[in-house]
């Protein structure tokens, strides 16, 4: 039992002397000063580098293209082509160029190349979250 005491007061005394120095608080502020926020509300959002995503649930060989929904998780979207070889997926991408009138080099698709829940890319600068959102009311009103 001493042998235990001893062991158990030994490790005491090393972890009290271990402790790590806290970060002074003026360090925290710089850096949320000089890193961009990430506004993530709903499905359209600038990411850190000002490009505007596209979070798109995707419905691939459907009669025709057009915009089902908007809704917090996605933009729904029906394509009309097949989910063969990535034809859906160039096909997604000139359709959301067509829609928000942008050219179809600054759209590009992010993640989900295989999947239905996908993210659209779209290059900073061209068009802002506002003007994309109020593009895809439209059309999906019609």
């Amino acid at each position: 039992m001493n042998r235990i005491v001893l062991k158990y007061s030994m490790l005491r005394r090393l972890s009290t002397s271990l402790v790590m120095p806290k970060k002074s608080s003026s360090s925290k502020n710089i850096n949320a000063k000089t890193e961009p926020e990430t506004k993530q509300t709903g499905c359209v959002y600038n990411d850190k580098k000002g490009n505007v995503m596209i979070r798109v649930m995707a419905k691939p060989g459907a009669k025709t293209n057009q915009i089902t929904g908007l809704t917090e998780e996605g933009v729904g979207v029906q394509i009309n082509a097949p989910p063969v070889d990535g034809e859906a997926n160039s096909e997604l991408v000139k359709f959301m160029s067509g829609i928000l009138d942008v050219r179809k080099s600054a759209v590009s698709l992010d993640k989900g190349a295989k999947s239905r829940q996908k993210t659209l890319q779209v290059t900073s600068g061209v068009i802002s979250v506002d003007e994309v959102m109020e593009k895809l009311k439209k059309s999906s009103d019609k």
